[in-house]
């Protein structure tokens, strides 16, 4: 695993002394990423600078070396990520008379690309990776990301200069860097948690796509890359749905046993230590079972736990280890030591970032880093079979829904609307004497104008991003700025599936997974210089998910049914079934105790005023709410947190944090 970062000049003005020294300076910012060597291409005469930092996983001598030149000299790559079934491409190229002088991934993809093409070696890669290749020839620069977004690549122009790399850090570290924030990029940021592909937080900096390939000739300055996608997570729907799997119950379970196992099995293959998370729940359990059915030694596996009641996995993840007679590491963290990893994370994951696992994810890998490099996880499961309980919510309240018409529940909708929130809580507190003290404390304003959206929901589509957004009411809460968009949410297309279910699923595995769940890992992990790989998220996998009958999936009012059944064949149910368990921290009481100094001056009403991104109002009335108990409203609280958590980073300057004073 590595970082790349380089940038391609259009007006040539710089020699290559200074284009070494200009890509040098956003490779370190990537030091993290890799460790282990650094190294610089360039080319003065067409303005192209590759930079690479290296973190040695497969070869570990020096022929393993990047940015790498292909046998032929036509190419240069700099690559992040791997190409599991390297070996069985080498062999194949091997039978045409190709020669290798090392045993790294990165020789045999510019082999590949030398003999097919680059599309055509695309579509026979199965790896994860994010790339620069320069043709030298044609003269042109591509960059590409895997087909589930599992590597990330950012890319944008400073002025006449295209750069790109790794992380929004290297690009920060270019001399020309002067981009200026994207307010749609922070509409979308405080509904999803997190920023969607294509956007990035500056204006004018992209994230390449999953499935993508960005090609750029010499001398377009200013010209958008020409976008190939070479694998559609669209496609593969609509077949696997065209063309359902036929067989029986236990066929499916046979064939899924053996598709997982090869995944798992391509996914151990490494020159370094390797073990795997593991949580107790379904998808890590899946993928060390099948690790430990592979391996004639024990699997290390890593979990942490907590202390705090309703958080912690670590007794069930403690008996799954023993089943399987793995290596298991598990570490007690205490709320002192997960409270200091906040100040790091504006520094992690570079632009606004909300998803609270990021803190227990960063903690495990970087306990699982002091033994191993590489580490095996499960995600992916739940968007891939059907995990997630606001699936099986969101799919029973469309179905209350369904049975009134639009008409009349737009009528019902307005009238909750009429009685503004405050009036409802005025109401509460005067019936107070009578009312149990639960009622009193519930927050029934929020509660009655819940079910007034709901109300007015006029699709399934709504109803879901109604309900996972964790800011409805985005004109009260934004500045006004003539860069956003008014079509509300503005999320991707809802794509019209055969069930909800199949909607929902395909939703979150277009954005959700790459970039919220695949984003948090990669910084994470990274962060901390371990690799992390995903077996669940293999292509093949992915496509025979899709032509899976959602009763495969969704059975007995549980999700993951197909999944479950694999997973039987190793670890008693007994030790799996229980109630899905998220990979939380309580940031909800933190922010009533030891974070509420830190979180009071980062959402002072002045301070929120004088930035002109954030209205105070609404912002003061949830964090007074929630530090009543009247709501609990540590998501979006912690949304407005990260994002001015990262400001103040940016203000302060990239490497400095903000501070964060724990009471």
């Amino acid at each position: 695993m590595c970082g790349i970062a380089g940038f391609l000049e259009t007006g040539c003005r710089s020699g290559n002394r200074e284009l070494q020294d200009i890509v040098l300076g956003m490779t370190n910012r990537l030091r993290h990423r890799g460790p282990d060597d650094v190294g610089t291409w360039t080319d003065a005469e067409t303005g192209i600078a590759l930079g690479h930092r290296r973190l040695s996983i497969l070869d570990l001598s020096p022929e393993g070396h990047q940015p790498m030149r292909s046998a032929c000299g036509r190419c240069v790559i700099s690559f992040n990520g791997e190409i599991y079934n390297f070996r069985a491409l080498r062999a194949e190229l091997e039978s045409f008379g190709y020669t290798f002088r090392g045993h790294s991934d990165t020789e045999v993809m510019l082999s590949c690309i030398s003999h097919w093409g680059i599309l055509s070696a695309l579509k026979r890669f199965n790896g994860m990776f994010a790339f620069a290749l320069w043709d030298r020839q044609e003269r042109r620069l591509h960059l590409v990301r895997d087909r589930m977004g599992e590597k990330p690549l950012y890319y944008g122009w400073l002025g006449r200069t295209f750069v790109f790399g790794s992380e929004l850090k290297a690009l920060r570290a270019h001399p020309d860097f002067s981009q200026a924030i994207d307010h749609e990029a922070l509409r979308q940021f405080v509904v999803n948690n997190y920023v969607p592909a294509p956007y990035s937080i500056y204006r004018g900096i992209s994230k390449v796509l999953p499935a993508s390939l960005l090609t750029l000739g010499w001398g377009q300055a200013g010209a958008s890359p020409k976008i190939t996608p070479y694998w559609s997570l669209d496609r593969a729907a609509e077949e696997g749905l065209a063309e359902p799997f036929a067989g029986s119950d236990d066929e499916a379970v046979e064939y899924l046993d053996g598709l997982l196992r090869d995944a798992v099995k391509l996914r151990m293959e490494s020159d370094v230590p390797l073990g795997a998370f593991l949580s107790g729940g379904i998808d890590s359990s899946t993928i060390v079972a099948l690790m430990q059915a592979q391996s004639s030694r024990p699997v290390r596996t890593f979990t942490i736990g907590f202390h705090e009641t309703g958080y912690n996995e670590a007794k069930e993840a403690m008996a799954v280890a023993r089943h399987l007679d793995t290596a298991h590491t598990e570490l007690y963290v205490t709320s002192e030591e997960a409270l200091a990893v906040i100040p790091r994370l504006p520094t992690l994951y570079d632009e606004p970032f909300s998803d609270q696992s990021q803190i227990p994810t960063y903690l495990v890998s970087e306990l699982a880093r002091r033994d191993v490099t590489v580490a095996l996880s499960g995600d992916g499961g739940d968007e891939l079979f059907g995990g997630y309980g606001r699936y099986f919510f969101v799919e029973k309240v469309w179905r209350s829904l369904r049975w009134m018409s639009a008409p009349a529940r737009t009528l019902m909708a307005r009238a909750l609307k009429r009685v503004p929130e405050q009036s409802w809580q005025a109401l509460v507190q005067s019936l107070g004497p009578i009312l149990p003290d639960r009622i009193r404390k519930l927050n029934l304003g929020g509660k009655v104008h819940t079910v007034a959206g709901l109300l007015a929901a006029t699709s399934s589509k709504a109803v879901y991003e109604f309900l996972t957004a964790q800011w409805r009411d985005l004109d009260t809460l934004l500045v006004a700025s003539s860069e956003t968009s008014t079509s509300g949410t503005c999320r991707i297309p809802w794509k019209p599936l055969p069930t909800m279910w199949h909607s929902m699923m395909y939703n979150d595995t277009l954005s959700y997974l790459p970039d919220d769940i695949l984003a948090k890992v990669d910084r994470a992990s990274m962060g901390v210089s371990l690799e992390a790989r995903v077996p669940l998220l293999d292509h093949r996998v992915v496509e025979y998910a899709w032509k899976l009958p959602v009763r495969m999936k969704i059975r007995d009012g549980q999700g993951k049914w197909l999944l479950r059944q694999l997973l039987y064949r190793y670890v008693p149910a007994s030790l799996i079934d229980r109630p899905k368990m998220g990979f939380g921290v309580p940031i909800d009481s933190w922010l009533r105790g030891p974070l509420r100094e830190w979180a009071e001056e980062l959402i002072d009403e002045k301070r929120l005023r004088d930035q002109g991104f954030f209205h105070p109002e609404p912002i003061r009335s949830k964090w007074a709410e929630h530090l009543s108990g009247t709501s609990n409203g540590q998501y979006p609280l912690w949304a407005i947190l990260m994002f001015q958590a990262w400001l103040e980073h940016e203000r302060l300057g990239a490497g400095s944090a903000a501070n964060l004073t724990i009471s």
